[in-house]
């Protein structure tokens, strides 16, 4: 892992984010450290208590190629976290400290915008990235873990998106990873339409790739699912039939193509069955594409002779070849994150200084509160009006002056010499022909 860098350090509260992703780590840690939906706000709140409110705000982004923690904390929680998500995750820190990463600051602001944008996607541009994010804000907020400035961080990291998209060519011919599928499937098989495919899932990522093999014109399709109800309604759609998940020992062996995509915590596929129903097959080939992280088929089916199974890896290396067309695209994109990561630290910097101003303008107003006071009791003693007015103003005077009269006489000559450059700055001269 980077060590924290050596501005962070010196910050008392910091935004940075620490992760693991596609490239980082393989899909054997990345599983491990996948968070299904329902525990990402049980683990906020555990990451909270666990610094004791160190950690200041909080946001979890989970998905099949990424986990990565979004925080606003002190800057000495920075180098327990690795230690706290793996313990989390029930596995050792040394199995995920080398794949993890840490950005802080505007390097964790421009991280968030690239994650948005999909720049730092498997499939450049892929646009699922960006709903994906707006869920993690979600659960945040339900979770009361969004506060001001990861929620300025998102809105800003959305808008970014939106314009990267609509300005560049950033998700133009796209290859995603359904179709990356259905490529590997036809070096195995070639034409497709004497195939029987089984989709096990009903999610996004199955009706993707559900789409793109029904172009195939495949000789059937057929959804397998936990819920049948959810099955029959992504069925319908292409003209495919369903069953239920349970039934998939006894008609594994019909299919010559398995794609798997669900949310489950443990292998839905495991050898025994695989090779059970390969020998069924009587070594006609069979191609199974495990899109899930954590796996739904166990990796040890890979052995297996007449089965060619293909990992979310695997497909994001067939995508990677397609990608070198939109390079110049990604150019753009990265200068438009550029301008944008600069206009948040802004927003960040000016929000620094509000304490300051708020001091300022509370001594101000006490000042003038007792000015105006002195004059009133003046006039109310019967003193000349004039005189009065003269003597509040240099009153006002002499006090909007002090501090500074002072600094100068008290401090050493470098120090003088760096306040009288920016005197003209705090005071800047009238012009006396107006």
């Amino acid at each position: 892992m980077a060590c924290v860098p050596h501005a962070f350090r010196y910050m008392s509260v910091g935004v940075f984010t620490l992760g693991l992703n596609h490239v980082s780590a393989p899909v054997a840690v990345r599983e491990r450290l996948s968070l299904p939906a329902e525990l990402v706000q049980p683990a906020i709140g555990a990451l909270q208590s666990s610094f004791g409110g160190a950690v200041k705000e909080a946001a979890i982004l989970s998905t099949c190629n990424r986990t990565e923690l979004y925080c606003v904390a002190e800057a000495d929680v920075a180098p327990h976290l690795p230690r706290w998500l793996a313990e989390f995750n029930q596995i050792e820190p040394q199995t995920v400290t080398p794949h993890l990463y840490l950005h802080d600051h505007d390097a964790a602001v421009r991280h968030a915008f690239r994650v948005a944008s999909g720049l730092d996607s498997m499939v450049l541009g892929e646009p699922q990235i960006l709903g994906q994010m707006k869920e993690a804000v979600r659960a945040a907020e339900s979770a009361g873990a969004l506060g001001t400035l990861l929620h300025q961080l998102f809105q800003r990291t959305f808008s970014v998106a939106k314009e990267v998209r609509s300005q560049t060519a950033i998700g133009s011919q796209s290859v995603s990873l359904a179709s990356a599928a259905v490529r590997l499937t036809e070096r195995v098989f070639g034409d497709l339409k004497d195939t029987r495919i089984l989709f096990i899932g009903a999610g996004e990522m199955i009706e993707l790739c559900a789409t793109h093999f029904a172009a195939r014109q495949p000789k059937g399709m057929v959804v397998a699912n936990r819920t049948l109800d959810r099955a029959d309604q992504l069925a319908n759609r292409f003209d495919a039939k369903s069953m239920r998940l349970a039934d998939l020992p006894d008609h594994l062996a019909d299919f010559d193509v398995v794609i798997s995509c669900t949310a489950s915590t443990l292998p839905i596929l495991g050898l025994g069955m695989v090779e059970r129903a390969s020998k069924q097959r009587r070594r006609r080939p069979m191609v199974m594409v495990d899109l899930a992280v954590p796996r739904d088929i166990e990796p040890e089916v890979s052995r297996l002779d007449d089965v060619y199974l293909y990992s979310v890896d695997d497909l994001g290396a067939v995508v990677q070849s397609g990608t070198e067309s939109r390079q110049s695209a990604v150019v753009q994109a990265e200068a438009i994150i550029d301008t944008r990561v600069r206009g948040y630290m802004n927003w960040l910097q000016l929000r620094e200084t509000v304490p300051m101003i708020q001091t300022l303008q509370t001594n101000a107003q006490s000042v003038q509160s007792a000015a105006l006071e002195r004059a009133r009791k003046a006039l109310a003693k019967g003193d000349e009006p004039n005189a009065v007015l003269e003597q509040l103003a240099h009153s006002l005077t002499q006090k909007y002056l002090h501090g500074t009269f002072n600094a100068l006489h008290q401090t050493e000559s470098t120090e003088r010499q760096q306040l009288m450059s920016w005197l003209p700055r705090l005071f800047p001269t009238r012009d006396r022909r107006r």
